[in-house]
């Protein structure tokens, strides 16, 4: 059984994309994982650490739970939800990533392996970083879709950094390089990825 905290997440999110503008290729790639969240996995025990970048979540959010849009009702259920989260560090590192980055950083894994709601299908996660946080280059097997819910800059491949602003969206396709970056704020994005 999923929670109603995290159902309500799930829900908040959905429509939360579903008001973005997308390109066709991450529109598919986020349907899909969608499509495959309504139904409930098994609960997870994910295993985690206490962090103190993570008192940076309510201060990314505090700008976004006064609106009365999907980005509002988003971070609203997110807040909500904030007392099950687990958070988790980034273990590989490498030399693309900023100074402290171990300590700077915290990603909470909702549905995937290892996480909230253990499956197989697909992965939904945040990112929060401490202001002047790069995370280092990475990259995997699934196409990845972000939902960018604080300012901060983007990259990947051989494009330039980008700043899709609040309520922007990120698209990696398989397999390509990429890396994001918080400015002089805390980071906050939720990535999607149907495996």
């Amino acid at each position: 059984m999923r929670s109603a905290r995290l159902q309500q997440f799930i829900g908040a999110l959905k429509a939360a994309f579903d008001a973005a503008e997308l390109p066709a290729q991450a529109r598919s790639a986020a349907n899909r994982v969608f499509a495959a969240a309504a139904r409930p996995g098994t609960p997870g025990t994910p295993v985690g650490e206490v962090l103190p970048v993570t008192q940076g979540l309510g201060a990314a959010l505090a700008p976004l739970l006064p609106r009365k849009d999907a980005l509002g009702d988003l971070a609203r259920a997110l807040a909500d939800l904030a007392p099950d989260l687990v958070w988790t560090t980034r273990k590989a590192i490498g030399p693309t990533a900023s100074d402290g980055f171990a300590q700077a950083h915290a990603n909470c894994f909702l549905l995937g392996p290892n996480a909230m709601e253990s499956r197989e299908d697909l992965w939904v996660g945040i990112s929060l970083m401490a202001p002047g946080t790069r995370y280092p280059d990475h990259d995997h097997a699934p196409e990845e879709v972000y939902l960018v819910l604080s300012p901060g800059e983007f990259w990947h491949g051989d494009a330039a950094w980008v700043s899709p602003g609040v309520g922007g969206t990120v698209h990696n396709v398989p397999g390509i390089r990429h890396a994001m970056r918080a400015g002089d704020a805390p980071f906050l994005a939720i990535w999607v990825l149907p495996v």
